[in-house]
């Protein structure tokens, strides 16, 4: 179960559920420059909030293999505009903000974000953990290696279960210095690992899911899916569907996806096949 306070609200989740990715930025590798205005932002917004998504993450740096990052000044002029004016239209929305920068976290929380998501779990600014800690903001935490330059290079494979438990248990341990708080873990599919570790960490998620904490999954789109399809990042939905629905058997409690809609359905037909699927045959 998904569980978390921000805002002076509690929110409840008794089944998975859909963030639907909002990436404002000119590069992103499948969507970029598609929303990078506030109005198209506005506009996708509302379409994932009305087909059934429940947190809107909104990311204003790709990180995509071989991209040059923004810089926090560019990510800011961004991602910040894009969480004020979504706040106002749609206060009632859970806002996540994709950011590794302390600096974007705590300004984006400052106009209304709820959640910070974070792909480096904390190490590429060693201010992050602090101020998450310190302020006790839900936390999506992802396993990373390298850094936002080098992560891609990276093609981790042996006893991949192991360390990315071993990562969860150690940056949790550190943020928990601070007090209670309310983290959500990601393995960080598609950054660092192999072919073969990325779906050992889709198949195999209680494995190295550390104290019960919930499980996002994201692998909208990505090289795991089009490689294998032999298609584009565009023309992978399909197989990104297959690869959700797995996830979800498997006990993924959030799917970061680009297509809300195929995701919900996932989630409906899942739960309706675990309600029904025990019956005893006569």
């Amino acid at each position: 179960m998904l569980r978390f306070k921000s805002r002076n609200k509690e929110f409840v989740f008794g089944q998975p559920v859909v963030m639907g990715i909002l990436n404002v930025t000119p590069d992103s590798f499948s969507d970029g420059g598609k929303f990078n205005c506030i109005d198209a932002a506005l506009a996708h917004c509302e379409a994932m909030l009305d087909e059934g998504a429940s947190i809107i993450d909104i990311g204003g740096c790709s990180t995509r293999p071989n991209n040059v990052i923004a810089t926090e000044s560019e990510e800011s002029e961004r991602i910040i505009p894009v969480v004020k004016s979504i706040r106002k239209h749609f206060p009632e929305a859970v806002i996540s903000v994709d950011t590794f920068r302390k600096n974007v976290a705590e300004a984006c929380i400052a106009e209304g974000a709820d959640i910070v998501n974070d792909i480096s779990g904390g190490l590429f600014d060693d201010e992050m953990l602090p101020f998450i800690g310190q302020n006790h903001i839900p936390y999506i935490m992802m396993h990373c290696v390298g850094t936002p330059e080098t992560m891609h290079q990276y093609k981790l494979e042996c006893d991949i279960h192991q360390t990315v438990k071993s990562f969860f248990e150690a940056r949790c341990k550190r943020l928990e210095t601070f007090g209670d708080q309310q983290i959500i873990l990601d393995p960080g599919i598609g950054f660092g690992k192999s072919q073969q570790a990325n779906y050992q960490l889709l198949n195999d998620i209680d494995l190295y899911r550390h104290n019960n904490l919930p499980v996002l999954i994201g692998i909208s789109r990505k090289s795991m899916i089009y490689k294998v399809l032999e298609c584009t990042p565009q023309e992978a939905e399909n197989g990104t569907t297959v690869l959700n629905t797995i996830a979800l058997l498997h006990g993924a409690d959030i799917l970061r996806v680009h297509d809300v809609k195929r995701a919900v359905e996932a989630i409906k037909l899942v739960e309706q096949s675990g309600r029904f699927g025990s019956a005893q045959r006569p």
